[in-house]
């Protein structure tokens, strides 16, 4: 049978979601020993979206094939009590043979979190990126509205991007200011590498005042990731939630769930 679950994650401590060949902790690494451990088989999963070294996940989505029967509530606990504290599958049902975590996917949204204020912070340090520079969110939120639509993000991609196709749309991308915190919300069909970090990085640029407003476009227009500006750092970087076909009934994870 074919299980999904959502799974929610500090990346603070893993060297991204995919396993490596290298001796280095990852998410899938750890989410597949502790479902092994409960189907008592090797189990390998897939997901809706790959995550860099010191990305956070609130709405990931895996699935995995098997022969083990077990319920829900065996997989959330079984796999909950062999995880690290940083990893928690938050909920587990079966799907259909044509349910795939990666490719059913209609929407992915990620958020980007800014602490903008003159000193560093502490608690949150690792989940956030620091600004010490004033942002005008007004500035960014102008720039932001180049980007949205069906374009080739060449320019926003990493040079490594192993992506057939440059062309993503996005469908919304905003910035809010909630006191201190700058956020930053965008949702498209699917991402490429490094696009969120990149994007944030432009927008960050802009508002400090370093760049113009219509440098978002004159990057974009480019389509030359040399002259796309600095990648933001992954500390801020969550991703937030997929949506599905109401036919396979995946649950919605809350678009602000835990994260500001």
């Amino acid at each position: 049978m074919r299980i999904a679950l959502g799974v929610e994650y500090d990346g603070s401590q893993f060297c991204g979601w995919q396993a490596q060949k290298e001796d280095l902790p990852t998410v899938q690494e750890a989410l597949e020993a502790a479902l092994s451990t409960v189907a008592n088989k090797p189990v390998k999963v897939i997901c809706a979206g790959r995550t860099d070294t010191g990305v956070h996940g609130v709405g990931q989505v895996v699935h995995f094939d098997t022969e083990a029967e077990r319920s829900a509530r065996s997989w959330i606990l079984g796999s909950n009590a062999n995880l690290p504290k940083t990893i928690s599958v938050q909920w587990a049902q079966s799907v259909s043979e044509d349910f795939h975590a990666r490719f059913s996917a209609q929407q992915r949204r990620y958020r980007y979190v800014i602490v903008n204020r003159f000193s560093r912070p502490s608690f949150t340090w690792g989940r956030v990126t620091w600004e010490h520079r004033p942002l005008d969110e007004g500035r960014m939120q102008q720039a932001a509205t180049h980007l949205i639509g069906e374009h080739d993000f060449s320019s926003y991609r990493a040079v490594a991007c192993q992506a057939h196709s440059p062309v993503r749309t996005v469908s919304q991308l905003n910035v809010q200011r909630k006191d201190e915190l700058v956020i930053i919300d965008i949702e498209a069909n699917a991402f490429l590498h490094h696009m969120v970090r990149n994007i944030a990085g432009v927008l960050m640029a802009i508002g400090t005042g370093e760049q113009a407003v219509d440098w978002s476009r004159e990057v974009l227009e480019a389509r030359d990731r040399t002259l796309g500006g600095v990648t933001a750092p992954p500390h801020g970087l969550y991703f937030m939630r997929v949506d599905y076909p109401p036919e396979f009934g995946i649950p919605q994870v809350p678009s602000t769930q835990l994260v500001w």
